[in-house]
């Protein structure tokens, strides 16, 4: 795993296959993968008012300690000290790699589907979402620039909405510092990984290539200081960036290097095959976010995003060019986030650890020769302040989207009809295996489930309350005491 290689652009046949004539595309949500951890440039934006923002560029510099504990400006390899950054933020090649994501979508969603416009005037049918990690940030700037250059938005193009959330509220990626009974199972599954693997042939085989480089005579070893995932991540960033980064030689040998990503995708990613409450605990609260915007747009109610991203101050009903609904939906998430999400559809058997700029692309479709009840129209969920609901409701509203598919309505369930749901991974479709029995996918394609056996596959480890979800059965034990398979 080093960078994405993508595909080239789909061919007309490719298209015609992969968006049939019989579906309209309704609704995209795209998770990437933020990368890269080494040198970068900055933009941030200053308010002088709530209305008004402007670009400051500016130049940073980094400084650290010096041999007599003096100040010293930090340097890279060939002396440089302007384009320094932190451990964990975005590099120039992330920045460019993520906006080149940005022009594939666009190529895709605008040039050849128009399914989204060309030019647009805001960004309120566009839901923004990051991490609190800088770089996650900046990975979603960049991909939505590169889908929407100056060039593609008008003058008056107001600034796109982009939310965030506190770290002791993101489930955009797996949250163990924030969730006791997720940070137990992982713990857990480490280890298991750890007595699995710390004594074998495949072991010794890396400690023979690389342990003279370990700190204090150490071994390498799964849980070693650092962890063989640690040592994983490194090497492959320093793949990412060239000759000026690299390492000993040995850290690069092609059969060390399918070694531990073996062993990391087991240590990081087997809980979400194996166990529903890792599922539940780990990311079942983001699948359910996903879940709940295709329900939302489904059934037109606003609950798809809108309420986010709309309008102004406590006026969300439509956005600020009177859009109804959200189209697309990108995320700055991990690879820890992609990986999380096929494991727990039961769609990543086989597959090594996500390339840097990965995605995953969950594009909802209506069959429009399927007549969806509206019996039971609905107005959107109220958004809540922190002293409560910020508007009168005027009749209940629908939330259908997070009840389990078990209690629905047979009208709710009526306004799933006709809707299916495909998942691409880094441009190739994958099944999901509850998708695959009969009654659950189009005819003749079983990459588009219907939306009721995805929300149903969903709604089986998605936590009613997280937070109380995560501090739940602290005592209990750590490993389910049957199968519990993934993607069913």
């Amino acid at each position: 795993m080093t960078t994405l290689v993508p595909r080239g652009a789909y061919s007309d046949e490719e298209l015609r296959r992969l968006y049939p004539a019989t579906l309209k595309l309704q609704l995209v949500q795209i998770g990437n993968e933020v990368q890269f951890r080494l040198d970068f440039r900055i933009v941030v934006m200053t308010k002088t008012d709530w209305s008004t923002w402007n670009a400051l560029q500016w130049r940073r510099r980094m400084e650290t300690f010096g041999d007599d504990d003096r100040p010293v400006l930090a340097a890279g390899p060939e002396g440089a000290v302007d384009t320094i950054c932190q451990l964990g933020e975005l590099t120039d090649k992330g920045r460019e790699t993520t906006l080149a994501l940005g022009e594939r979508l666009r190529h895709l969603y605008v040039n050849q589907l128009g399914f989204m416009p060309r030019i647009i005037s805001d960004a309120d049918m566009i839901y923004l979402r990051a991490t609190p990690m800088p770089r996650a940030l900046d990975s979603v700037q960049q991909s939505f620039v590169g889908m929407y250059p100056s060039s593609a938005r008008t003058a008056s193009f107001p600034p796109p909405t982009i939310i965030t959330r506190a770290a002791a509220d993101e489930t955009l990626f797996p949250n163990e510092g924030n969730c006791r009974r997720f940070s137990q199972l992982g713990r857990a599954f480490a280890q298991r990984t750890a007595d699995r693997w710390n004594d074998s042939k495949d072991m010794e085989y890396l400690n023979f290539l690389i342990s003279k480089w370990m700190p204090e005579g150490q071994r390498v070893a799964v849980d070693s200081h650092p962890r063989l995932s640690g040592i994983m991540d490194t090497v492959n960033s320093t793949l990412a960036h060239g000759p000026k980064t690299r390492l000993p030689s040995a850290f690069y040998d092609p059969k060390g290097r399918e070694i531990i990503d073996k062993i990391g995708t087991e240590e990081w990613f087997s809980g979400y095959k194996e166990s529903q409450e890792y599922r539940k605990l780990g990311i079942g609260a983001l699948v359910g976010d996903i879940v709940t915007r295709m329900v939302g747009s489904a059934e037109g109610s606003g609950n798809d995003g809108l309420l986010e991203v709309a309008g102004v101050d406590g006026d969300l009903e439509k956005g600020r060019g009177g859009e109804s609904g959200i189209k697309f939906a990108m995320s700055g998430c991990h690879d820890t986030t992609l990986a999380a999400v096929l494991s727990s559809l039961g769609a990543f058997e086989g597959e090594k650890w996500p390339p840097y700029t990965s995605h995953i692309a969950v594009e909802l479709f209506k069959d429009e020769s399927i007549k969806t009840e509206d019996a039971f129209p609905t107005e959107p969920a109220p958004r809540q302040s922190f002293l409560g609901s910020s508007r009168k409701k005027t009749k209940p509203a629908s939330l259908m989207m997070r009840k389990p598919t078990q209690e629905l309505t047979a009208e709710e369930k009526a306004k799933l009809q006709g809707h299916y749901v495909r998942l691409r991974y880094n441009d190739r479709p994958v099944t999901i295996p509850g998708c695959k029995l009969p009654g659950n996918h189009l005819e003749g394609d079983d990459t588009f489930c219907t939306l009721q056996a995805f929300k149903a596959i969903a709604d089986k480890f998605t936590p009613r309350i997280w937070t109380d979800a995560c501090v739940e059965g602290l005592n209990e034990p750590t490993f389910p005491i049957s199968p519990e398979p993934a993607g069913f």
